[in-house]
This record gives C-alpha cells, sequence and structure tokens, in this order.
C-alpha cells in the first residue's frame, strides 16, 4: 500500500522513505518481509526495544513515538502508537467497518449473554452475523476461540475485512473497558451500542470507578448510531446526557421505551410482557435468573433500534436456550442441580446466588469460587461479603491465581466473609479440583451448587504459566465418582 494512503488521518513526521508497505505488525516476533512495524508501549514490554528484532523478520519502516537513532529503517514518527495502530489498521483493510452494520455491547455483566441474544435475533431476521467476544470469534457458522474481549486495533480490523469478505451483514461485538482505554476501537464506526451495567470490576487497571466508567462512556461520546441504555442502572442514567445521537432506554423499574412487565421467574426460565412503545409482546426465554431479563431487554431494544421487529425479536430470545459458562447447568444422572458461571465481581456473584435462592425451596445454596490474581484486589472481601450474605455453604478455592500466592488471595476473601457474617458455614481449599468435589459430595438433589469465576474458560493460570482446567467437566468427573 502506498504510505501516504496508509498514514491518512494521521498527524506525523517522516524520516526516510520506506519501500512499498505490504502488511502491519505490532509483535516483532510476528513481522513479516515487507511490514510496517508499530511500535507499542505495553505494560511490561516496550515495543521500541524490539525495532531490531523486527527489522531482522523484514520490517521496511517503523512507526515510533521517538526518533530511534541507532535505527537504520525509515521511521514514522507518531505521539501516540496505540491511536496510530487503530488509523493504518482501518486504512490498510480500507475501513470495513464502514461495509458493516457493527453493534457494541458494553457493561460490566451481561455482554456475553447480550451478544449471543443479538445474534439470534438478527438471524431470525434473516441477516448474516458475525461475533467477537470473551468466549468466541464467529463468522457465520465458522468459529475460532477468542484470546481477549476485544481484539488489538489491527487484530480487529484483519477479522472485520474477512467478515466483508464473507458478506456479513452485522457484525456484533463485546467492547471492554480496556479496549478502550487502550483505543483498540480506534478507526471503528459503529451502528449502534448499548450498556448492560457497571459495576465494581477491573480497578487494578482503573484508578476508580468513575475512571472505569468514564473508560466505557467512550464507546458513546462519538456514537453515530443508537446508544441504548440499561434505565435502571444508575451510571446507565448518567449516560443519558452523553450521546450525540438517538437514545433509547429499557428497564424494569423505570419509565422507559422498552419495559419488561409481570415477570415469572421459574427453573426452565424467565417470562414478561415486553411492552414498548410500538406494542406488547409475550417473551418466554430459556435463560434462567433476574439478570437476564435485562439481558433480553438490552438486546431486543437495541436490534429494534436497527429496524428489527417485535416479532423476530421473541423469535431470536426465545431460541437461545443457553451460553457456554453463563449459568450453564450441567446435566447429570444423579439429580444433581449444579450451575457454572463466569461470574467473577461482587454484583455478577449477587445476581446469580439470587437465582440459585429462587431454585431452591427446602435445600441449600452451595458455591465454590475464588478470585483472579494480578488482578483489582479491593473486589475480594466485597465478593467474600456476598458469599455470606446469599450461601448457606462456602468453599473458597483459587481461581487463575497468576503470579500471587493462591491461599492469600483466599485469604482475602474470607476477611470480607467472617466479617459479614461470623457464622458462616465455609472452608478454605485451595485446589480448586478439591474443591469442586468437596462440594459435589456436600450436595443432595433439593441443593443447589454454584461454581463460579471461571465459566467458558478451560485453564488455570499460575505463576508458571496455563494448565489445563474445565469446571464443567471437573463437575462431570466428581458426580461420576460418585456413582462408583
Amino acid at each position: 500500500m502506498d504510505l501516504q494512503q496508509l498514514l491518512a488521518g494521521l498527524d506525523y513526521e517522516l524520516q526516510g522513505a520506506p519501500s512499498k508497505i505490504t502488511g502491519l505488525s505490532y509483535d516483532s516476533r510476528q513481522v513479516q518481509p515487507g511490514d510496517l512495524f508499530v511500535a507499542i508501549r505495553g505494560f511490561q514490554v516496550d515495543g521500541h526495544d524490539f525495532v531490531r528484532q523486527a527489522q531482522q523478520n523484514g520490517a521496511v519502516a517503523v512507526m515510533v513515538e521517538h526518533e530511534l537513532p541507532a535505527c537504520a529503517l525509515p521511521q514514522v514518527i507518531v505521539s501516540d502508537t496505540r491511536y496510530a495502530l487503530g488509523i493504518v489498521s482501518a486504512n490498510f483493510y480500507h475501513h470495513p467497518a464502514k461495509k458493516l452494520r457493527v453493534l457494541g455491547i458494553t457493561g460490566t455483566n451481561g455482554k456475553t449473554t447480550s451478544t449471543y441474544l443479538v445474534k439470534s435475533i438478527l438471524e431470525h431476521a434473516g441477516f448474516k452475523v458475525g461475533l467477537i467476544g470473551t468466549i468466541q470469534i464467529s463468522i457465520g457458522d465458522i468459529s475460532v476461540d477468542s484470546s481477549r474481549t476485544t481484539p488489538e486495533s489491527l487484530d480487529l480490523q484483519r477479522v472485520l475485512a474477512r467478515m466483508v469478505e464473507e458478506e456479513v451483514d452485522f457484525v456484533v461485538m463485546e467492547v471492554s473497558s480496556h479496549a478502550l482505554e487502550l483505543k483498540r476501537t480506534v478507526g471503528l464506526s459503529f451502528a449502534g451500542a448499548l450498556f448492560t451495567n457497571l459495576s465494581q470490576d477491573h480497578l487494578d487497571f482503573h484508578a476508580s470507578i468513575e475512571e472505569y466508567f468514564l473508560a466505557k462512556a467512550k464507546l458513546f461520546r462519538t456514537l453515530s448510531g443508537t446508544a441504548v441504555l440499561n434505565g435502571d442502572d444508575e451510571w446507565g442514567q448518567r449516560l443519558r446526557y452523553i450521546p450525540p445521537g438517538p437514545v433509547v432506554v429499557y428497564g424494569v423499574k423505570s419509565q422507559v421505551d422498552f419495559q419488561a412487565q409481570k415477570i415469572q421467574l421459574e427453573k426452565s426460565g424467565v417470562s414478561y410482557i415486553l411492552d414498548s412503545e410500538v406494542g406488547q409482546i409475550p417473551i418466554s426465554l430459556r435463560l434462567t435468573g433476574y439478570f437476564n431479563v435485562y439481558n433480553s431487554l438490552g438486546a431486543a431494544s437495541l436490534c429494534w433500534s436497527q429496524g428489527i421487529s417485535l416479532e423476530d425479536i421473541r423469535a431470536g430470545l426465545e431460541a437461545v436456550s443457553g451460553v457456554p459458562g453463563r449459568f450453564e447447568r450441567i446435566h447429570n444422572d444423579m439429580g444433581l442441580n449444579v450451575i457454572v458461571d463466569y461470574a467473577h465481581t461482587p454484583d455478577g456473584l449477587e445476581n446469580i446466588l439470587h437465582t440459585a435462592r429462587d431454585l431452591t425451596t427446602s435445600g441449600r445454596v452451595i458455591l465454590v469460587f475464588g478470585a483472579g490474581g494480578d488482578r483489582d484486589r479491593s473486589k475480594r472481601p466485597l465478593m467474600g461479603a456476598v458469599a455470606a450474605r446469599l450461601a448457606d455453604w462456602v468453599i473458597i478455592t483459587s481461581d487463575n491465581p497468576r503470579s500471587e500466592n493462591p491461599m492469600e488471595i483466599c485469604s482475602s476473601i474470607e476477611t470480607g466473609l467472617v466479617t459479614t457474617n461470623p457464622q458462616a458455614h465455609y472452608e478454605i481449599i485451595v485446589q480448586r479440583q478439591e474443591a469442586i468435589r468437596s462440594a459435589i459430595k456436600l450436595a443432595t438433589p433439593a441443593d443447589v451448587v454454584i461454581v463460579a469465576g471461571k465459566g467458558h474458560e478451560t485453564y488455570q493460570e499460575f505463576a508458571t504459566g496455563r494448565v489445563h482446567f474445565d469446571d464443567g467437566e471437573e463437575v462431570r468427573a466428581a458426580i461420576k465418582e460418585l456413582k462408583y
């Protein structure tokens, strides 16, 4: 690609005259001959330190934030290489987002489920849909595992370009606060965006919950399409005054554009009347939990803003029977009620425990959970407090300890638990496999066992690296052991 075309929209200083650029890379190990290497400052390493490796691998030019006197390659100097990567990536792939209708979904909880619901609605309306999220990236019927919630800008533009080739109509994508703060969505245009809710999370990355909110708000400040907001969430209320374009508000408690009425919670799902400015329609979800009322309302509102009929909305919502690792029931022939869920925040944990309580009348709620290492430490005692209030028996265990001592993480959770309820029934079993087995041994058919924190993940992260670990697999193995 011609350099001028590649750098369109950027302020830059050019030193040297590179040959034609045939590719882009931000990882020096993946540089191919003819690439422009974009040096990104990371949290642990700085891409500027790997320019020599990029050159050895065939880079013909580098994009940097300051002149590198020792570098023999032509240099494109910009003030912010993260921002610039988004612009040049969009230019390189000829702005694929402009040929698609991209819908962004952000919030603390409910993003993944909401993307699956929106995808189902749009498909029932006859559209070909791509999905980008925590669990997977899918292009029509083709799916691959996802390494992060929102890909880096270059990877994102590459995926979108592939979706254009596959004649996708809509793209539904999760947009994390990290992605917004780290400018991964620069160069994208959104046809609509949904805000689910906001509660404490990622305060290892954001300085405060206010900063966390401001990161989420970036999705809406320049939104050209419709903003869809949770009117029952205090942060959603604040967002109403930020989008420059139209706003649609949904909720249960407030006067909104889309409202759920006559809600009925059952073991098999949730039903309600969806009341909107364009009419009423009954909804019968096969997803359990009060929180899924909000997830489905948000999905319905977003799709309606894109011109989808209420009938297609109803059909799409009712077609979804489950989302991997999201209140996922582990079926078994022992009659045990075991749920695997991704809940890893105080609010998320509270939601699933309330739902578990609704599912049992005479039995106990048994909870197995931990908290991730090298992440927001302040939420650990808060999660312990939630467990103390809403679970009958708690087993604190490891999650993804990463570089931290798993026992120290468990102890921090324990502090919140015993402070809230000194009489709480609990134990600490650091080994997650043993913790799950202990919970299954305790359970009766009248109980509900919740294994929380990891959901769809199939690994644990330790200081030494990743090892295979799947909560669902471990639950099934533990139940099988009971039979013999």
